[in-house]
């Protein structure tokens, strides 16, 4: 293609809007353009990455035994209702009337809408297992879009389901694509982990998130330093051991405390450590107050908490809703004297707490020479903390440290949320009816696009891996005017198309400065440059990401590109 005739407007400053290399390099290089907060336009360069990826993960899924397909967008709102999700999804979910009032909600993903499909037309145990897969547009109204295409509204996105008989043919399956995820970002280029993840709002037990590793990443993968054990923090469990300490416990005493609102302020007044007092916070459990107990140092983690009490939602207890039950505001919240009504839940690490400090559930007062058993009962002992650095591994092997990562991908074993709640079932050997298993796997496309930049840039711009990137040679003709160089530079590029090879020809009417800052911010892998040694059929040839350059004959260049791209 000629550079002359395509959309590719190129930008010298980043856009004002833009946090992260990746959001900012897309825009300047014209790959993409931002038409409303978290939602792009892609321009011709952003598309061809993007039918990459797209060609890569059909190349994969289709090995492992999917098969593509396409369902609407605008998704009714009775097939959310009979999964129960449409009062627990949230406000991500983009809802919306039609002209008859009826109500529907574009679709963020499509569990209802396949399992319905699924429900009506399979039903007999000779036709499974089965496994579709669509690639289409998602939405979802989040609250702050942010970094470009890691965080839109609308987006590009890879999902496919898989129903079953067993759970056994769910494992082969789940570990079918489990690997071709694998295969997919490694063909991609990218440095990625693995990770044990939480389900959330998509129902299911068994899962696993694919996380490329990057400082931008929203997520913290907890990892082992000696081993391939991998977690999402959220459910990565804590085997640490605590022991307690010799001293004797002391009479329970209740002091003032004074303006001490945080563990920190308190633990400074009253002279100890963070690990020597209790935290307190409030939940609102599904519809139960549930008082959750960690040592100071701790950070409560709401996904075990959610798991604890198997319940759909799990947030914060408000001021007020605190207030009314414990008669006392968050910074002196506490596990003694708590109504009947509320339950105290604590972490392991708790219970070995001796003359520890808590709240007194009075503001301005705290308790000291706490001890547990003693002073409160807890209904339950439970892992219910943040693992942190330095714990033990998981795995019980070697120590956890963190890394941060881009989510894009997650697989899902669903088993029968939502074949129970719609009804999918099929008929079994014997002419009993029994309910389908199900599996789910989604890949973000356009989040693999921006987690590749992230990987893959310099100071001067994109540096593409070739399996992805929109051209394999980027053919620049420093000056058009000139009837050697001209003359050249369409010998070769006729010569490379007629060869099978993606090249972007830059015939424009620019200075040579322009040509070679436009080529380092797209970042094709391959530049070919005609130059002043056009005469003498000569030609610089550099490779983008190493910067490795030499002069070739035009003879040379077809054998040194198929030797480049293998």
């Amino acid at each position: 293609m000629k550079q002359s005739n395509m959309l590719l407007p190129t930008l010298r400053e980043n856009p004002a809007d833009a946090e992260i290399k990746s959001h900012q390099l897309l825009v300047r290089a014209g790959f993409i353009r931002q038409i409303a907060s978290g939602l792009y336009s892609y321009l011709p360069l952003g598309k061809r990455v993007l039918r990459k990826v797209e060609e890569i993960v059909r190349d994969e899924m289709d090995k492992a035994g999917a098969f593509e397909m396409l369902m609407p967008a605008m998704q009714p709102s009775e097939l959310w209702k009979e999964s129960g999700r449409w009062s627990t999804y949230g406000p991500e979910l983009m809802r919306m009337h039609d002209r008859h009032n009826r109500e529907f909600a574009l679709g963020a993903t499509h569990e209802e809408v396949i399992t319905s499909i699924i429900r009506d037309e399979v039903n007999s145990y000779k036709k499974l297992p089965l496994t579709v897969y669509q690639i289409q547009s998602k939405f979802r109204d989040e609250k702050r879009p942010r970094f470009g295409l890691l965080r839109g509204r609308e987006f590009l996105m890879k999902d496919a389901y898989s129903f079953h008989e067993s759970f056994e043919s769910l494992d082969e399956t789940y570990e079918k694509l489990f690997k071709a995820y694998g295969n997919i970002f490694r063909r991609c280029g990218l440095n990625f982990r693995a990770v044990i993840a939480d389900s959330g709002a998509m129902g299911g037990k068994d899962t696993h998130e694919f996380m490329v590793l990057s400082e931008v990443g929203e997520d913290t993968i907890a990892y082992s330093d000696t081993t391939e054990y991998a977690a999402n923090i959220e459910m990565a469990p804590v085997i640490a051991t605590y022991e307690k300490t010799d001293a004797e416990p002391k009479e329970l005493e209740k002091v003032e405390t004074p303006n001490q609102k945080t563990m920190a302020d308190v633990a400074g007044f009253l002279g100890h450590s963070l690990s020597e007092g209790l935290k307190a916070l409030m939940f609102k459990v599904d519809d139960r107050l549930v008082l959750v107990v960690t040592r100071g140092d701790h950070e409560v983690n709401d996904v075990k908490l959610k798991h604890l009490y198997n319940a759909s939602v799990v947030d914060l207890a408000t001021e007020e809703e605190t207030r009314k039950a414990m008669n006392a505001g968050f910074g002196s919240l506490g596990p003694i004297g708590v109504p009947e009504e509320v339950d105290i839940v604590a972490d392991e690490a708790v219970r070995y707490l001796v003359n520890a400090s808590c709240g007194a559930n009075e503001d301005g007062y705290h308790y000291i020479n706490v001890n547990p058993g003693r002073d409160f009962d807890v209904k339950e002992y439970a892992d219910l903390r943040f693992i942190q650095e330095g714990d033990p591994s998981p795995d019980g092997h070697g120590t956890i440290k963190f890394a941060k990562g881009i989510e894009v991908g997650h697989v899902f074993k669903l088993g029968k949320f939502y074949s129970e709640n719609m009804n999918a079932s099929y008929l079994d050997q014997n002419g009993k009816s029994n309910t389908m298993i199900m599996g789910c796997y989604g890949i973000g496309v356009s989040r693999t696009l921006a987690a590749i930049v992230e990987q893959f840039h310099d100071d001067q711009g994109i540096t593409w891996p070739t399996a992805v990137a929109p051209f394999h040679v980027h053919l620049l003709a420093l000056n058009v005017k000139n009837d050697e160089q001209r003359d050249l530079a369409e010998k070769i590029y006729e010569t490379l198309i007629q060869a099978g090879v993606e090249v972007l020809f830059d015939d424009r009417k620019e200075r040579a400065g322009v040509k070679f800052a436009d080529s380092d911010l797209v970042g094709i892998p391959l530049r070919i440059t005609v130059g002043k040694r056009a005469g003498e059929g000569y030609v610089e040839f550099k490779e983008r990401q190493t910067g490795d350059q030499k002069d070739l004959h035009e003879s040379e260049i077809l054998s040194e590109i198929n030797s480049f791209l293998g």
